[in-house]
Order: C-alpha cells, then sequence, then structure tokens
C-alpha cells in the first residue's frame, strides 16, 4: 500500500450529503452492517487496485505515483468511476463494469441460459439490456414440440421476475432495457406492455426504429412487418399509426423510449463482429451481445477557474484530467472480474471505454450563461469536442504503450491512417445520481432539477438546501433571504417569485424551465461528439400535449440523438386510461397514486366555533405540506359527527393524492350550513367552511399560494428510502436527497 497522502491525514472535503451517501451504498460494512472503511480507504482501495494494472505494460511503471494520481483525481472530486468500481474494486467481488448486453436467442435453453447470466450480472452490481428482435412473433408454431410461442414480451416477464430476486450489487434491484425493433410483428404488444405501471417495473424500454420506418411514417406509407425466425413479411401496417401509437403511450407514462438502430450501427466501430442490437438501462451504451463496458464522469465544475475577471474553462487542467481518466478506465478492464468467460474475452477484444461529464448546469451558472440559449449549445459542442479529441488521443498513446485493442483488424480503424486507438470507443454521456452527490455538483448534463428544496437529515429534521452558486449571487446581489430560500423550496423554481432579479431568472433555470425543445438540442450538441450515446430525460409539463411529445421525438432523429426519453410530470402516478379514436388522451377515467403515510408526523390542533358546535380540526404535516385532516365536532349529533369525519378523510385523501391546497380551500370554503355563527371577525357559514378557513389562514396567507404550474414542479413519487420527492433525470428515477436511484 502507498504512503498515506497529507490528505489522507488531514480528511478530504466532502459534503455532509456525500458522506451520507458513501456510507450508505459504497463503503465496506462488517458482518453486523456496521460501517468499516472511511471515504480516505475508498478512494485509496480503488486507485490502488486499479494502478496496479499498469504493471502488466511497462514492469518500470511508477505504480505508486500512477496511484496517488488516481487518488487525487477521486479525491478533488475531478473524475469519478460508475458505481460498480466504487463498490467492487480491491473486494472480493471484483467487477467494475456498469453496462451489460445479453443476446436473447430464440431458442429455449439458450433464453433461459440468459436469464440465469442476466442474474449473476445483476448480483455483481451491473445492468443488463436485451434485444428480444430475433424471437419469433407470438402464436408462431414451435415444430419441436407442436404448440406455439408465446412471444417476446411473456418472456420480458421472466427475466422481470428474476430480476426481483436479485440484489443489485448488495445495495439496489437491478436494471434492464429491453428493446424490441419496430418491425417485429409482435411491436405492438410490446408498445403497450407497460401500460399498467406495476407491469414490468424492472425494465426500460424502447423500440428499436429504422430509417426505413421513419421514412414510411414521414410519407404516410405502410412498412413490412418481418417474422425473424424465417425473415419473411408477415404483413403491412400503417406507420403512422404505430409511430403515433408509440408517442399516445409515451405521453401516458414515460415508456417506450426510442432508439434510431440506424443511426447506432453507423456508429459501430466493429461491425465485422456483428449488428448492435442493444443498449445498457439508460440507453447511453450501445453494446454488441456479451459486451460490456465500464463508465467514468469528468466533474467540469473543477475546471472553471477566474482569467481576466472573468470566469473560463481551464482546458489544459481539462487536458491532462481526461488522459488519466482514460488511462484509469483501461486499466479497469483488466482488473475486472467479468461474472463470464464469454464477456471477458468480448471486453478486451474491444476494449470500450465511456467517459462522460457530470456538473455541467452548474458549469453555466458559474459561466453566467443560460441552459436554453445558444451560447449553452455553443459551450456544451466546444467542451464535449475537447474531450473527445482528447480522449482519442489518450487512446492513440496507450497503443504505442500497450497495444491496439484485439479486434482492431475487424473494426472500421484498420482502414484509417494514422488511428491506432487501444479502445474501440471513448466517450459516453451516463446518469451520475449518486456519482453527483458524492461530488456535489449538477447531475451529468441535465438541467438542475430544483433551485432550492428541503432535505431530510438522519433525525428526521428538514433543511433548506440551495445551490450553491445561486446562493452566492443572491448574497452580492442583496435579496438573499432565508424565507426567500424556503419559498424557492415549495417549487424548486425561481421563475414566478417575485424580487429575483430578471437576468438571474434566466440564468439559474431548472429543467422544468426549460422548454423541450432546448433538452433535445442540448442531447443533439453533446451527442455530435460521443462516441457511444448521450443519457437524458426531456421533461415535460403534466398538461404537455401528445403532439409536443411527438416533435420531440421528430426533433430527437433529425438533429442527430440515438434515442430519446421523456417524461411528463406526474405520468408515472396518474394514469389516464384511454385515447379517443383521434389518438387524443382522454381524462374521463382517470386515477392519482396515494401517499403512503410515515409512521411519525407532527401538526398542530385548532379549535373554532361552529353552528354546530366546537369543531377541533387536527392537521398532519408532510415535507411542509398538509398531509392530512381529522375533524370531530363536539356534543352534536352522530350524523353531523359522521359527516365531519368523513369530510375530514376525504380532503386527507386529496392532499395524500397531491392535489393542491388551494384547490381544496377554493372547493370547501363558502358551503352554506343550517346555523351561520360569527366566530373571529367573520360569518363561519358551515364545518366544511371552517375547515376551509383554517386550511386557508395556515397555508395561503402571506403571499404563500403559487401558481398551480410552480406548485407542481416538485410533486412526484415519493423515495421509498427516505420520502423526498424523486426526479426524473437521465433516464433513471433519482433522490438528490439520499442518492436512490432505479433505472428500470
Amino acid at each position: 500500500m502507498a504512503e498515506k497522502s497529507k490528505a489522507e491525514k488531514t480528511g478530504i472535503s466532502l459534503s455532509k450529503n456525500a458522506k451520507i451517501v458513501l456510507d450508505r451504498r459504497y463503503l465496506k460494512k462488517d458482518q453486523k452492517g456496521k460501517t468499516s472503511e472511511t471515504p480516505e480507504k475508498l478512494f485509496r482501495r480503488v486507485a490502488n487496485h486499479i494502478a496496479s494494472a499498469s504493471k502488466n505494460y511497462n514492469s518500470s511503471s511508477n505504480i505508486k505515483k500512477i496511484e496517488n494520481q488516481f487518488y487525487k483525481l477521486m479525491t478533488e472530486s475531478k473524475y469519478l468511476p460508475n458505481s460498480p468500481t466504487l463498490m467492487n474494486a480491491g473486494r472480493e467481488l471484483g467487477q467494475l463494469a456498469a453496462c451489460f448486453v445479453l443476446p436473447v436467442e430464440d431458442d429455449l435453453e439458450k433464453i433461459f441460459e440468459t436469464v440465469k447470466n442476466a442474474a449473476l450480472i445483476h448480483k455483481s452490481g451491473g445492468g443488463t439490456g436485451f434485444s428480444f428482435s430475433r424471437l419469433r412473433p407470438k402464436n408462431s408454431p414451435v415444430g419441436t414440440t407442436g404448440g406455439v410461442a408465446s412471444g417476446p414480451v411473456s418472456f420480458m416477464k421472466i427475466f422481470n421476475t428474476a430480476t426481483e430476486q436479485v440484489k443489485q450489487g448488495g445495495t439496489r434491484r437491478g436494471a434492464n432495457m429491453g428493446i424490441l425493433r419496430v418491425d417485429h410483428p409482435d411491436i405492438s404488444e410490446f408498445i403497450y406492455c407497460k401500460k399498467n405501471n406495476n407491469t414490468l417495473n424492472n425494465f426500460n424500454i424502447s423500440v428499436g426504429l429504422t430509417d426505413a420506418f421513419i421514412t414510411a411514417v414521414r410519407k404516410k406509407a405502410k412498412y413490412d412487418l418481418i417474422d425473424p425466425s424465417n425473415q419473411k413479411k408477415t404483413e403491412k401496417k400503417d406507420a403512422a399509426e404505430v409511430y403515433q401509437a408509440l408517442v399516445n403511450q409515451a405521453w401516458l407514462n414515460g415508456d417506450p423510449g426510442i432508439i434510431f438502430l440506424d443511426r447506432i450501427n453507423r456508429d459501430n466501430t466493429t461491425p465485422a463482429l456483428g449488428d448492435i442490437e442493444s443498449t445498457n438501462p439508460c440507453g447511453e451504451q450501445p453494446l454488441l451481445p456479451m459486451e460490456a463496458c465500464n463508465l467514468g464522469s469528468i466533474n467540469l465544475v473543477r475546471f472553471v477557474t477566474a482569467k481576466e475577471n472573468r470566469m473560463d474553462i481551464d482546458y489544459e487542467s481539462l487536458k491532462e484530467t481526461v488522459h488519466l481518466a482514460v488511462m484509469f478506465l483501461d486499466n479497469t478492464i483488466d482488473m475486472s472480474k467479468y461474472p463470464l468467460e464469454e464477456i471477458d474475452k468480448m471486453v478486451k477484444g474491444n476494449r470500450k471505454i465511456g467517459l462522460g461529464v457530470m456538473g455541467f448546469a452548474d458549469l453555466l451558472f458559474m459561466l453566467n450563461i443560460p441552459y436554453d440559449s445558444e451560447k449553452a449549445i455553443e459551450t456544451a459542442e466546444k467542451v464535449m469536442k475537447f474531450i473527445q479529441e482528447e480522449s482519442h488521443e489518450a487512446s492513440k498513446a496507450l497503443a504505442k504503450e500497450r497495444g491496439v485493442f484485439n479486434n482492431f483488424d475487424k473494426s472500421i480503424f484498420k482502414k484509417e491512417k494514422g488511428s491506432q486507438y487501444r479502445n474501440a470507443t471513448t466517450t459516453t454521456i451516463a446518469p451520475t445520481g449518486t456519482l453527483s452527490i458524492i461530488a456535489d455538483c449538477s447531475s451529468g448534463i441535465e438541467p438542475l432539477f430544483a433551485i432550492s428544496f428541503l432535505r431530510r437529515v438522519m433525525d428526521n429534521d428538514e433543511l433548506v438546501e440551495v445551490n450553491p452558486y445561486f446562493e452566492k449571487v443572491a448574497k452580492e446581489k442583496g435579496f438573499y433571504s432565508l424565507d426567500l430560500m424556503a419559498t424557492i423550496a415549495m417549487s424548486g423554481s425561481i421563475r414566478d417569485i417575485d424580487g429575483i432579479p430578471d437576468d438571474i431568472k434566466k440564468v439559474f433555470v431548472t429543467s422544468h424551465d426549460v422548454a423541450p425543445e432546448w433538452h433535445v438540442r442540448m442531447q443533439a450538441a453533446f451527442q455530435k461528439y460521443t462516441d457511444n450515446a448521450v443519457s437524458k430525460t426531456v421533461n415535460l409539463p403534466h398538461d404537455a400535449s401528445v403532439d409536443e411529445v411527438m416533435n420531440i421525438y421528430d426533433l430527437a432523429y433529425d438533429l442527430g440523438c440515438k434515442g430519446v426519453t421523456i417524461y411528463r410530470d406526474g405520468s408515472k402516478e396518474n394514469q389516464v386510461l384511454s385515447f379517443s379514436e383521434n389518438g387524443t388522451p382522454t381524462e374521463d377515467s382517470f386515477m392519482r397514486a396515494v401517499k403512503q403515510r410515515p409512521d411519525t408526523l407532527e401538526g398542530f390542533t385548532t379549535r373554532i366555533k361552529t353552528g354546530m358546535g366546537q369543531l377541533y380540526v387536527t392537521v398532519t404535516e408532510f415535507d411542509g405540506r398538509p398531509f392530512e385532516v381529522f375533524a370531530t365536532i363536539g356534543k352534536s349529533g352522530k350524523s353531523t359527527m359522521a359527516k365531519t369525519e368523513a369530510i375530514g378523510r376525504l380532503i386527507s385523501l386529496a392532499l395524500r393524492a397531491g392535489v393542491d391546497v388551494s384547490e381544496i380551500v377554493d372547493q370547501v370554503k363558502g358551503i352554506s350550513g343550517e346555523h351561520t355563527i360569527f366566530q373571529n371577525g367573520g360569518l363561519v357559514l358551515s364545518i366544511p367552511d371552517a375547515i376551509g378557513r383554517i386550511l386557508e389562514d395556515r397555508y395561503m396567507g402571506d403571499g404563500k399560494k403559487k401558481s398551480k404550474r410552480s406548485e407542481t414542479t416538485l410533486k412526484g413519487d415519493a423515495c421509498p428510502e427516505c420520502g423526498q420527492t424523486i426526479t426524473f433525470e437521465e433516464g433513471c428515477k433519482t433522490c438528490h436527497s439520499c442518492g436512490y436511484s432505479k433505472c428500470g
């Protein structure tokens, strides 16, 4: 073990939440579950293990120096590897890659062999992608048994059930991507297979679109469905109708996404080895069957520096980090224990790595550039082009020292003069949910999810957490106050809040402030200079139309993206159950998800006199908002007591389902009863009117009422681990409070 550095002796600088996330998800635990490792020891463990690969290529390499470089890279939060590397490097499990794609052959024994292999990968901490496009259609004859095939979707359910039984890396459920070509005869069943939000919940799904299909859509023509078992055409379908169906379903609850198969294969660097059919769970890593890839992300925040009284990017320092990161990732390939020999051979044959970025939104804040601007697009292209070019140069340098990847002669580089690469690919924009918490920066290339938000700490207290760059500007400009930060935390956005200068509002935007086309344009800007693909979510407001989703899909194709994922705010919780004949959604059958009640809640009780007697109203609160209402009426008949209790229960149900308190007050305040009474400077018209008055006084006074759009910005699923609101970004559910993420 190398001598301890000064950083280890004094302790590295980590935020409180970074330490919590590291403790919960990455640090070693003893047999009793007690943490037995410090963050310093974790980073030293990883650096030591990964650096040791260098001795395989140059016996005179200064391994201690390389180890210290890697350690410094991570502890200064300039770069972090994917989660399996942090979890498993230098430990018995030893599996360091995040992304895998497994083949699904049209053979029962091979299918269940793949199920077993997927379980092994999930156990080791990896995520898996599958193409089910080789499976014969539902109800096709099976010659060996005289029966009929059950089709791709039925086998997806088997994979989903198997995933449910395996803890991924001991810390989280496994994640899967399921892909079906648009010309498969079962495409309609596939499009609707996640219509029920409780089905296939360990899968993301994407339809594999072809250029021929897109052409048919735009020409309003029919296209052929092809049986993969014999390559025969089975029927023709109206391309525009199929496209409309998948858009409708994506509007409904976010699935399916789409990937553009032909575009992905045009960038396939080893086409002689076969076509790319699938990606990893979040779509950013297209891979051949039995291939894996390890990823890492550079924290762009660490490369912004003051130059001539303005902030700029330190490209010289960034170059140094890119070259070190490429060596780190290439070393990781050799040090990983892959769960299958076939995967080990494929990985070492192509040596694909995926270097990406995080902290891009924070970088824009520091440079005073709005995310939804041409300047931001230019910045994205400039930064990623630089990283792309330098990662290629770093790979070439490694090739001179270590040799090209084994399948180089089967690659597109063989005929390119001077293109001697160590790695078949070098760049990927991957999700960085927990990594960005450790690095204390914004996630990936996403806009910030909230300028200010409530974070629940270990003792169930809540603290207002403010983006540090916004806080700094607010104090410099003189509009900072704790009350203002708390007000912002209710919605996350500053767009509709008074007292903040317009130029500040323009720069400090959140994901819901950014129009959908800017999300797509930003994804395309990074894709332009990325070997593999880009993980990003296009966030839409709840009232976005189906046509807006279609426009996003069209724009993603036209701008050169390799796929796209959308999430309409609230669509995972709110299920619209039908579409009209012309493809527009109808909301005549509608259901909201009701948040589960924590065991303990705090609140208040108010007594108010009504014409029916003394009314006692108890309101419990969750995340600073009313959560339940309990109402009892004293010395009154049983019928009045029952009605009072019923009113409280129904209001509680509405609150727990996310209905805004102002909407409830609008409904109950002003209802007249039999006995009106004067109380506290006003008329109390009835029991519901009294409850409305209490809610209004508590939650809508002093300008607390927000616009509906602002109020719903931070609504969504509750995190299953800490109860805070989950956001959808980078293709995953992500909790910025505790680091929980789910990508299926």
